[in-house]
């Protein structure tokens, strides 16, 4: 029998999910990310991600969020981790520890490494094809959850994010993510991946309403509260940062409470052009605005970033054979 897939639940049903990035040019003053993620918790956001890559100069985004997890209490950290050129066990074991340092708030962001200079300080042949990379990075995923079972992490296994916009990435983002981010300009293209992503996980017998679905946004909120033409702005693509967003806090709310409400995302995953001082705006201004307007929590859940999203823990799939990975 084909599979079949739900239509997502409307929003008056669902609740909507924030998240933000907290990267930015290299910083080496741990107070800097631990300020941030604690400003973002303020705002009962879901979670934080830091960006990483084996070319990124910089400290390592796990070693960040590693520091950064006693200084906060409720909010998902959640770096992103390379599969190519990386042993892993060593990965698993690594997030599998962030989620005990963090009491079950671990996530990781599945990256591969495209380029051949990044394959070169491995010694390795030329990068391969996107498909090959995706494919691989899928393998991946899975070799990590078997190993993370072993270890009984505290909110099962961390979560799994993955931007699914690229063609390649979305058979693995299907099986494997979580939470699934969305780099499309319009409602209506969001939406489309969106159900395509719920399409693929269904036919792999997962339940779609287990994702959980993020446009990724790069905003700027350096500009007057009204800008003359507040919204997604004409600029030029950023590779992996989402779609830009130019305007003030309330447009911005206003543009959330409009996708939301129109049921193509679950939620937005918010990178800032400058963290120290727009993500004080999304926290003061936009998600104060959204939880005026009861669109958005004003507490966490639960302990856990699984709880948080509204994520079930997983069952155990496979038997402790040993204490170690």
């Amino acid at each position: 029998m084909p599979a079949r897939t739900s239509a997502p639940r409307p929003a008056a049903l669902r609740p909507l999910h924030l998240a933000a990035e907290i990267g930015g040019p290299p910083r080496y003053d741990a107070a800097h990310h631990t300020g941030l993620a604690r400003l973002a918790e303020s705002g009962a956001l879901d979670f934080v991600t830091l960006g990483d890559s084996f070319a990124r100069p910089g400290p390592d985004a796990l070693a960040v969020l590693a520091r950064v997890a006693p200084a906060t209490r409720r909010i998902g950290l959640v770096p992103t981790l390379t599969a190519t050129h990386t042993e892993a066990s060593r990965l698993a074991s690594a997030v599998a520890t962030l989620d005990w340092v963090s009491r079950g708030r671990a996530g990781w962001r599945v990256g591969v490494s495209a380029t051949e200079a990044e394959a070169r300080l491995f010694g390795r042949r030329p990068a391969a094809s996107a498909h090959a990379l995706w494919a691989g990075a899928g393998k991946y995923a899975e070799v990590c959850a078997r190993r993370r079972h072993r270890w009984e992490p505290p909110q099962g296994h961390p979560v799994v994010v993955v931007d699914g916009t690229p063609e390649p990435a979305r058979a693995a983002a299907a099986r494997h993510a979580d939470v699934v981010l969305v780099r499309a300009g319009t409602p209506e293209r969001t939406a489309a991946i969106r159900d395509d992503v719920r399409r693929r996980a269904a036919a792999h017998g997962r339940d779609p309403d287990a994702l959980r679905v993020l446009a990724a946004l790069t905003v700027d909120l350096g500009d007057a509260e009204t800008a003359p033409e507040p919204g997604l702005a004409d600029e030029p693509s950023l590779p992996d940062r989402g779609t830009y967003y130019r305007g003030g806090p309330v447009d911005l709310a206003a543009l959330i409470t409009r996708w939301y409400r129109a049921g193509a995302v679950d939620g937005f995953h918010l990178t800032p052009i400058t963290p120290g001082r727009d993500l004080e705006r999304i926290v003061n201004g936009t998600v104060a605005l959204l939880q005026h307007r009861s669109l958005f929590r004003t507490f966490y859940p639960g302990g856990t970033l699984r709880e948080h999203l509204g994520l079930a823990r997983p069952a155990r799939r496979y038997a402790r054979t040993g204490a170690g990975v």
